[in-house]
């Protein structure tokens, strides 16, 4: 397999190297010769400069070309004497002149008007919903576009990143600040409960494979592991649409269910090779981190703690780490320090970036190639990335009837990652360095005193074995969690006009290969434990190969019927075959750690061994008709209809059809309408459609069964996996929009207005709970019940200012979106969470209730004195017991029975019965934001001088901030904030921080306290630009040269008290946001230059 991939690599490279050397292999002729000229104004004998000048043969096909200078001067070498140059420029018309062996010719172009005093160009933007051509101004359904001029400043390493809030009804939330994160999208919210909700990413037409294989698990499958966009380069992407409502989705399937994002990249286009150059350098630094105790104050604390519990001191006899006597030296010096574990993990990051694209062809062939390097070094040591891309996209038109494409990208991308790099802050490395012991040293003093260059990472000490408590720097240092993915995508079209103008069928076959190796080790000096533990010199190598096969067949009609009517019709065939095998060999307890290959066989006694393969396959086919008639350029009407088949379903569910219907009535072409001049444009459109969505994996209606590992008289057996799944359906999505549309002011204004309704049937749940006597104790999927969703999009473009020389651009867009469980079975598991434990929050699933809500306690504040721990009635009387006696406010009575003590937090008691309990649980939050979006402003001068601000924002969502539950809990030994400085020590303190203890009572239940509005505006970009003039560009020699800096992620306005508010929700059925010490956005301060020649 790796000898092919070099084979690949090395044949890809050969051709990009030869189509880098065409233009110059081109002009190598027995016959060529070198033909000078002056391109000059008819009218005025002025020279025209940025004339395109092309050498064309007998047949009339481009074989070169150049573009004339500031004087209007070119020079050409033609490949031919006989051929002929085509001049032609904006404004002007063309005009061919004989060569006929002439070296020097002047060629004079007439003006297409007498009189011109500024040119402008208009046009009919079109757009594709990645099947069908049609008009922006004639679509009826809903979708919102970027293209790559508002992107080409943005310091993004993903193209899902440099979305963030510019697009309306587009959620996107970064999973993590480190290179390489994973990105969730939502596109009009959550649509599904454990179905997908990312949106489909369709590139050049074709769709993006993004899946997840269901026996992906390489030690680290979380949502970081796939940012699903980073292997599309920035630098390589022309627009962007993005596909909202059921009926533009429906065309695309089961796997759009949730919304497409069509990416279309750059293409070459007819004149001289132009060659552009882009560098990008970044510094990046973490903003302030949450302060922390110190290792002093630190060990006053957990004293304290343990004399609160039961009013006896801590035995320091039994517990060194406090004993603090210099007469055991070993102990004294490493555990007598002042360590800020959060800045020893902490590292300036450093990124740069180069782009070299190469451009241009003629009439008959058109090329772009670009190469792309990417390196960035994260804020937390042990975390980048490396990427190097490469994309080849060339055109050809074999006659007026015949047009072939092809298109080759290629990336190869090595993310670093921290060894542990989980979802909570116990296993993360963050989350880890918060909370480790300051009064440790990070370097380990030797038993004579002297502080040797070994990391200190003790077997065991008070904070326990490994998990949670070894050394953080030493963990990010030695521990190896690399990922390399090389992926490669050579994409065909054929397109024939078969009655040219009419009818025409094209043809696209892709094929989409990745490979991803994940290297893991573990060694000793990060965990400190003995060699004989499996957590010693732990090694793992998982290799996954995918492949897939995606063919499209469109036919494409349309006719002419006259003046006021159009129609188009289209019918698409479609199939993908997708292809995954997998293995992984894991072994720990190898003899040293410089062997870090699982393979070794030197392993001691006792040591883990695990060699596992995976193996799937999975097709769906498709079959697509629409049509789209216009009458009077007013009255649009659009029906489209498609027929998915997905083997993840059983033969009688296997396909599944989805009708659409939308329509738009251009109300600003109405006879009605003429006396609003200042109307550009206003539109209405309606849509209704359906679509469907099918379970993540594969198998489902297959009785599997698996290898069991245990032996019986010397033989492995075979257990079933899951259960035969007979009746699964599809998931099934009915959107309803309406849509507004508002040109005014020659388009100096636009206002795009939309309002929606989508109903989910037969939701998808995954693992549900089944009674074990059935020999399972989960059913892989069922259609369990119904959710609706509803909210609202704005999105406005606006040119407030504009003369001569200074030009002020506004955007704004704004986006609401809610959802309620309407309908579920009774055999879901609606609850998640213990609140009668510590850290614990409760979350449903039921009829009438928000998706990602969740419930807890309020909390008060923390009892001053005994007296007020005294129960009372609604009245706020004194509750007395049976005979008079006094009753103080318990918890979770008589399961738990724990009395409040002075110093303990204060629950309310909603139905005052003395007793804190299931009963007092309540609603507490949502993370789904109620508003999201962007806004920023352009201001240009001379088209020279550029700024533009952009923010992003989203309100009113809850997120849980994890890391202050861990981190003022007091509960243990682990490190907190200084936060806990104000905490309760003495009767009649007045603090809203509870009291110290060890292990005991109830101070951090799932409540209010840890609950924060999480509303934010962020400060995203600011960019200062600067085009170097004409006059400078003229001695240069150079199209252009323009250098600008930027700031990312400068300001966050927020009153969350975490390190930042932007936390992604959690998946599955119970997904909430919870702030577990991710590594947050960074602030990245960056210097950019283009040259074009």
């Amino acid at each position: 397999m790796r000898k092919q991939i070099t084979n690949i690599l090395r044949n890809f490279t050969f051709a990009l190297v030869l189509l880098m050397a065409m233009p110059a292999l081109s002009q190598q002729s027995s016959t060529a010769m070198l033909v000078r000229g002056q391109v000059i104004d008819a009218g005025d004998n002025q020279t025209i400069p940025g004339a395109t000048v092309v050498e064309q043969d007998a047949e009339s096909r481009t074989v070169g070309g150049v573009v004339t200078d500031f004087d209007g001067n070119f020079a050409i070498r033609v490949k031919n004497p006989n051929n002929k140059l085509v001049v032609s420029t904006i404004g002007y018309k063309s005009k061919t002149v004989a060569i006929n062996g002439k070296q020097s010719v002047k060629v004079f172009l007439v003006s297409t008007v007498e009189s011109l005093k500024e040119i402008v160009v208009t046009s009919a933007k079109t757009s594709d919903n990645g099947l069908m051509r049609i008009a922006d101004r004639d679509r009826t359904t809903s979708s919102v576009s970027i293209n790559a001029a508002d992107l080409e400043n943005t310091q993004a390493a993903s193209i899902d990143e440099a979305l963030q809030g510019r697009l309306s009804g587009v959620d996107i939330v970064a999973t993590s600040g480190d290179p390489g994160a994973g990105m969730q999208i939502r596109i009009r919210g959550t649509s599904s409960i454990t179905g997908s909700s990312d949106p489909l990413i369709v590139v050049d037409g074709m769709p993006y494979e993004t899946s997840v294989p269901e026996d992906f698990n390489f030690g680290s499958a979380d949502e970081q592991g796939y940012a699903a966009l980073i292997n599309i380069a920035p630098s390589d992407i022309e627009t962007i649409t993005i596909l909202k409502d059921a009926a533009a989705t429906a065309i695309w399937g089961s796997r759009a269910a949730s919304g497409v994002l069509l990416i279309t990249t750059k293409r070459g286009s007819v004149g001289a090779p132009k060659i552009t150059y882009t560098y990008r350098g970044t510094y990046s630094k973490l903003p302030p981190t949450i302060p922390m105790l110190s290792g002093d104050q630190y060990s006053q604390l957990i004293p304290e703690e343990f004399m609160n519990r039961n009013g006896v001191p801590l035995n320091t006899l039994n517990v060194k780490e406090f004993q603090y006597d210099p007469q055991d030296v070993y102990y004294f010096n490493n555990y007598s320090q002042n360590t800020n574990w959060i800045d020893a993990i902490t590292q300036a990051g450093i990124t740069g970036e180069h782009t070299l694209a190469l451009s241009g062809g003629g009439q008959k062939a058109r090329y772009y190639t670009s190469v792309g390097y990417y390196k960035s070094k994260g804020v937390t040591i042990g975390t980048g990335l490396e990427r190097l891309n490469a994309r080849l996209n060339l055109d050809y038109n074999v006659s007026d009837r015949i047009k072939f494409k092809t298109d080759l990208s290629y990336t190869n991308t090595d993310t670093q990652r921290n060894y542990v790099n989980g979802t909570s802050s116990g296993d993360r490395l963050r989350g880890v360095a918060y909370t480790k012991m300051p009064n440790m040293s990070i370097y380990e003093y030797d038993e004579l005193g002297n502080l040797t260059p070994n990391y200190f990472s003790p077997a065991a000490n008070v904070q326990g074995t490994y998990a949670g408590t070894y050394n953080p720097l030493a963990m990010a240092k030695l521990a190896i969690n690399d990922q390399v993915e090389n992926r490669i995508v050579p994409h065909f079209n054929l397109s024939v006009g078969i009655v040219p103008g009419v009818f025409m069928s094209t043809f696209d076959l892709q094929f989409d290969y990745k490979s991803t190796k994940t290297k893991s080790f573990l060694p000793q000096n990060a965990t400190g434990r003995p060699f004989t533990e499996t957590v010693v010199n732990r090694a793992s190598d998982a290799d996954a190969d995918e492949a897939s096969i995606i063919t499209k067949t469109n036919f494409i009609y349309t006719p002419k019927i006259g003046e006021k009517q159009t129609f188009q019709a289209l019918v698409s065939l479609q199939s993908n075959d997708y292809r995954y095998t997998s293995h992984q060999a894991l072994t720990s307890n190898t003899a040293s750690s410089l062997l870090t290959d699982p393979s070794n066989p030197s392993r001691t006694q006792n040591s883990e061994l695990f060699l596992g393969t995976g193996n799937l396959q999975a097709r769906n086919v498709g079959a697509v008709f629409t049509a789209q008639y216009g009458l009077l350029d007013r009255y649009l009407i659009n029906v489209g209809l498609r027929a998915d088949g997905n083997s993840k379903f059983t033969g009688k569910n296997r396909y599944g059809y989805f009708p659409s219907v939308s329509a738009r009535w251009r109300i600003s072409g109405e006879p009605f309408m003429k006396s609003f001049e200042k109307i550009d444009d206003l539109s209405m459109r309606l849509s209704y459609g359906h679509s469907g969505g099918a379970p993540r994996f594969d198998y489902r209606f297959f009785n599997v069964y698996n290898n069991y590992q245990t032996e019986y008289l010397g033989l492995n057996g075979v257990v079933p996996g899951n259960m035969e799944l007979t009746n699964l359906k599809w998931e099934t999505k009915i959107g309803k929009n309406l849509g507004f549309n508002l040109q005014m002011f020659n388009k100096r204004l636009s206002i795009d207005a939309e309002i929606y309704q989508t109903t989910s049937k037969d939701l998808l749940f995954r693992d549900l709970d089944v009674t074990s006597v059935s020999g399972y104790s989960t059913i892989s999927d069922q259609n369990v019940g119904t959710m609706e969703s509803s909210g609202w999009e704005i999105g406005l473009n606006a040119t407030p200012f504009k003369s001569k020389k200074w030009k002020i651009d506004f955007n704004f867009n704004i986006s609401n979106n809610q959802n309620m469980i309407t309908e579920i079975s009774e055999f879901v598991a609606t609850e998640s969470g213990n609140t009668d434990r510590n850290g614990q929050f409760k979350r449903f699933l039921q009829v009438d209730n928000p998706f990602g809500s969740f419930y807890g306690y309020r909390f008060k504040g923390v009892y001053t004195d005994l007296d007020a721990t005294r129960a009372r009635d609604a009245n706020g009387n004194v509750i007395a017991g049976p005979n008079g006696e006094e009753v103080f406010m318990r918890f979770n009575y008589p399961n738990t029975d724990y009395v409040f003590q002075p110093g303990d937090a204060i629950y309310e008691d909603i139905n005052k019965d003395g007793n804190i309990d299931s009963r007092d649980v309540v609603y507490l939050g949502n993370s789904n934001p109620k508003f999201a979006g962007g806004f920023g402003s352009n201001v240009s001068f001379n088209n020279q001088l550029r700024l533009m601000l952009f923010f992003t924002y989203r309100f009113d969502f809850d997120i849980v901030n994890g890391t202050d539950m861990s981190t003022t809990n007091m509960y243990g030994w682990s490190n907190q904030s200084t936060a806990v400085l104000s905490r309760w020590r003495n009767p009649g303190d007045v603090t809203n921080m509870p009291r110290a203890i060890y292990g005991a009572g109830y101070n951090w239940l799932g409540s209010d306290r840890y609950v924060e509005d999480a509303s934010f505006v962020r400060l995203r970009s600011v960019t200062l630009s600067y085009n170097l003039g004409k006059n400078i560009l003229k001695k240069l020699n150079l199209d252009e040269i323009r250098v600008y800096v930027t700031a990312d992620n400068l300001y966050t306005f927020t009153k969350y008290r975490g390190q930042d508010p932007e936390v992604s929700m959690g998946s599955g059925a119970f997904g909430m946001s919870i702030d577990n010490a991710a590594t947050p956005p960074t602030k990245r301060f960056s210097f950019g230059l283009t040259t074009r020649f």
